[in-house]
């Protein structure tokens, strides 16, 4: 029997499969603390350097584990301090569940030091469960209403625990009126659609002659369903940034991202198709989708909330992935025509073409394609790829390669800047035994993961592979917004907000233990690479990028070339550099294709 209220949590979570925890300590959460202490033979704590990171980290160890994402702090700014990564988590639809210290009970409503309404604070984040601790014999119930509410609806939920109370002695609640009685465990429930609507489904498809398929992140674990229906119809297939690794970039049909970061294939592909089949994608941007009307629409989707919110689908099943896609593949006629797959391979083959081009445009220092494109042919087998906001995920979207077995993920909905690192590192917990790479542009670097690179130093012996590298894209330029700026606004550069100081990030590498790999010509990009990933320690690999070289939507529209124009008409002080960039990245494009 658990001695405290703290000793029964932690026991509790365990039950829950639960085995790490992601936080930071303070006073008023020291009695869990004290317990994970006494259980650390069973439960292990991972100390982030800051509780932002800490929540990131149990975001993306729940999406690179498929398990509970517990993360921890204490009360007041150890808890404000953890919103941006569990909004992170309830944004891309992971099960999260956050534990926060409060003061005690018998000082709550007195403006006491570090007292904040919690409850009001995670309402929003945490709003299918959150819930403040009363009494030692509540608490049975909350964990496994939080923990269970997490898992089944893949959302965050949150927990707060007055300091007086996770030291009392633990009480199993009383069998008598006023109390719950509750137990832990959650079995996933298989989830597909009713026959008719699967033959719905199916009739809609089959009469399709051009169909593309949008995929995210909920058919990561689908490739062979999506695979098997795709070529049944003959289709194609675009990805949303999220579902990157749901289909190996060696198919010859597959189309890449699509978006703003996409590709132009994936681009040509919803624009030509007269019927598309979106799969567990909540993809935002309805301008890169077809025209309304254009395409008869399939979609599937867990979650029915999601279901056509982005393009008027004429059916949406609600169902598991790979499920829906198993009962939906019988009634699928096989499809003799490949005209139209054969049109998207033709458009992919040019388009890695164009890519490579692009990438090996000179650049002053070095071109920040390359950089991906250096690493996308060295990538090991089942590395796990994480990448930041910024410019850096243009260049992870369109120019990495996905094999079978490899993952990859980002701060999709949220795209917050900051999270790469501590998601590698999550990645490191999830999966020990694989290699993981992170991309990172210098902003996120200098605002929060120069810091985590610590967490990796004091961690990372314990690992059972200890491959672990940080590219770090050090162009002194909060790159992506520069070029948001140019393009979307018409603005020039704003040197004051977008320049930033140049440091030596493999320097600090070495300050802290690791090892530190510096690059300022495109030539040394190979050998750096397989320099940092035979390393036997994690590396930071320091690559000095140009950064007028574009980030280029897939299709450039006369409005964004009216902007830029504009831009450099009233001064941007990069002005010669937007120019020549802009130029050699578009005509590299025409080169290829001719």
């Amino acid at each position: 029997m658990a001695k405290t209220v703290g000793d029964f949590i932690v026991a509790r979570l365990g039950e829950w499969g639960v085995r790490r925890m992601f936080g930071y300590p303070g006073d008023g959460i020291n009695g869990v603390f004290g317990a994970l202490h006494r259980a650390s033979d069973k439960m292990e704590f991972i100390q982030a350097r800051h509780e932002e990171m800490a929540a990131f980290m149990a975001a993306a160890y729940a999406k690179f584990s498929g398990e509970l994402g517990v993360c921890i702090a204490t009360s007041g700014p150890g808890a404000t301090h953890l919103i941006t990564g569990l909004y992170d988590a309830r944004m891309d639809h992971q099960p999260v569940l956050a534990i926060v210290g409060q003061q005690a009970r018998r000082a709550l409503g007195g403006r006491y030091q570090q007292e904040l309404d919690l409850a009001a604070l995670f309402k929003d984040v945490a709003s299918d469960f959150v819930q403040q601790a009363a009494a030692p014999a509540q608490v049975r119930h909350l964990i496994d209403r939080a923990a269970r509410i997490a898992l089944a609806n893949r959302t965050v939920t949150a927990i707060i625990l007055p300091n007086d109370l996770q030291e009392m002695p633990y009480e199993e609640p009383a069998r008598k009126h006023g109390t719950v009685h509750s137990a832990p465990g959650y079995r996933p429930p298989r989830v597909f659609p009713h026959g008719d609507d699967l033959q719905a489904a199916a009739d809609i498809l089959n009469a399709g002659k051009k169909v593309a398929i949008l995929v995210g992140a909920g058919a990561l674990n689908a490739a062979d369903e999506v695979i098997a229906v795709a070529d049944r119809l003959q289709a194609g297939a675009a990805k949303a940034l999220l579902g990157k690794a749901a289909l190996p970039d060696e198919l010859p049909w597959v189309t890449g991202s699509i978006g703003l970061l996409g590709t132009e294939p994936s681009w040509n592909l919803m624009r030509n198709c007269d019927t598309l089949l979106m799969i567990g994608s909540g993809f935002p941007y309805s301008e890169f989708l077809p025209e309304d009307g254009q395409a008869r629409g399939v979609q599937i989707d867990i979650n029915p909330h999601m279901l056509s919110l982005r393009y008027p689908m004429e059916l949406g099943l609600t169902g598991d992935a790979a499920e829906t896609l198993r009962a939906l593949l019988p009634l699928l006629r096989e499809n003799p025509d490949r005209s139209w797959r054969e049109t998207v391979e033709k458009d992919v083959t040019a388009w890695w073409k164009t890519l490579d081009e692009r990438a090996h445009v000179e650049a002053n220092p070095v071109n920040p394609q390359r950089v991906v494109s250096e690493l996308s042919l060295r990538l090991p087998d089942n590395v796990v790829v994480t990448s930041d906001s910024g410019s850096c995920a243009n260049w992870y979207a369109r120019d990495l390669k996905m094999r079978r077995g490899m993952k990859g993920s980002l701060s999709g909905g949220l795209a917050s800047m900051g999270a790469a690192v501590p998601y590698a590192i999550a990645a490191k917990f999830a999966h020990s035994e694989r290699p993981v790479v992170g991309l990172v542009g210098d902003g996120a670097m200098q605002m929060n993961n120069l810091a985590e690179m610590i967490t990796v130093a004091k961690y990372w012996k314990t690992w059972t592979n200890p491959t672990f590298v940080v590219c770090v894209f050090n162009n002194q330029d909060l790159n992506q917004v520069t070029w948001e700026q140019r393009v979307m606004e018409g603005d020039p550069k704003f040197d004051a907000s977008q320049s930033i100081p140049d440091l030596r990030y493999h320097k600090f590498a070495e300050l802290i233990g690791l090892r530190g790999i510096f690059v300022d010509r495109p030539n040394q990009l190979g050998a750096a690479w397989e320099e940092a990933l035979a390393a036997d320690c994690p590396v930071i690999l320091e690559v000095k990028t140009d950064p007028e070289v574009p980030p280029l939507p897939p299709h450039i529209t006369f409005e964004q070339m009216r902007n830029i124009t504009s831009a450099l008409m009233t001064g941007d002080s990069h002005e010669a550099g937007v120019i020549a960039g802009t130029f050699r990245q578009l005509f590299a494009g025409i080169l290829s294709r001719r």
